[in-house]
């Protein structure tokens, strides 16, 4: 069934209508579906809340449905990812963002750490950026019904993530030099793990004092195996393990 993002307030339960406006939900829905009245689709608010709901009327500013039922989203998983990625260069991050997202993954936050080839120039050109990869964020989530639309945050000097790291229960940084630490390992000696917080590095890797930096204040280095990943299969790897130990991946 094809389903849609609106906010919350175009939920109008005591009137028992949901209102869609966006003008390209608008097009995809009459020009491209040719969808029509009495057609059912499913609507979510963003807020892990999702509705089946029936087109009742069809015009050129919105489109009307009425809630044939509603329920909450069982699509998002018990612990919440957020990845801390080093930006790449290319469009690398638009394959990063859309795969984290099909699996899991809360919040994307683009970090720039030294061997990042990529510079940005001024602050426009972040926000740029930030809105093309915040598209790709919510394309992936309607694609793989998501209850919710991961955000991609704003850029973040990789000195400042020490910052943040009291409002996660683990920090696991992925790091070639690390033998022992695995993540099963690691997750093995935690308990009530609920907010973890991953670190990836660019295409060239963190440099020694970055990760020393990282490990002083708290986060856990650990290995991903013998082979060296790249930097947009990093991420995936270690959110899927995570996923699958912690999450919903591997089944009840």
């Amino acid at each position: 069934m094809n389903r849609f993002f609106v906010n919350k307030n175009n939920v109008f339960e005591e009137k028992n209508i949901i209102i869609i406006d966006s003008p390209e939900d608008l097009k995809h829905i009459s020009k491209v579906l040719r969808l029509s009245e009495g057609d059912n689709i499913e609507i979510c608010n963003k807020e892990n809340i999702d509705y089946l709901a029936q087109i009742s009327n069809i015009d050129k500013k919105q489109i009307e449905c009425k809630i044939v039922r509603k329920y909450t989203s069982k699509t998002e998983a018990p612990i919440e990812i957020v990845l801390f990625q080093s930006i790449p260069k290319s469009n690398k991050m638009d394959l990063i963002i859309q795969k984290n997202v099909e699996i899991g993954v809360k919040k994307i936050i683009p970090i720039i750490s030294d061997r990042c080839v990529v510079k940005i120039k001024d602050r426009t050109s972040e926000e740029k950026k930030v809105e093309r990869w915040q598209k790709i964020a919510y394309e992936a989530a309607k694609q793989c019904k998501r209850g919710i639309i991961p955000t991609i945050g704003s850029m973040v000097e990789i000195q400042d993530l020490i910052k943040v790291f009291d409002d996660f229960d683990m920090i696991i940084i992925p790091y070639e030099e690390e033998k022992d630490n695995g993540i099963k390992k690691v997750v093995a000696n935690r308990k009530g793990v609920k907010k973890v917080g991953i670190i990836i590095g660019p295409e060239g890797g963190f440099t020694k004092d970055e990760v020393e930096n990282l490990v002083s204040s708290g986060a856990i280095s650990v290995s991903l195996g013998p082979r060296i990943l790249r930097t947009e299969t990093a991420g995936l790897v270690t959110t899927s393990i995570l996923m699958y130990e912690l999450g919903d991946l591997g089944g009840n």
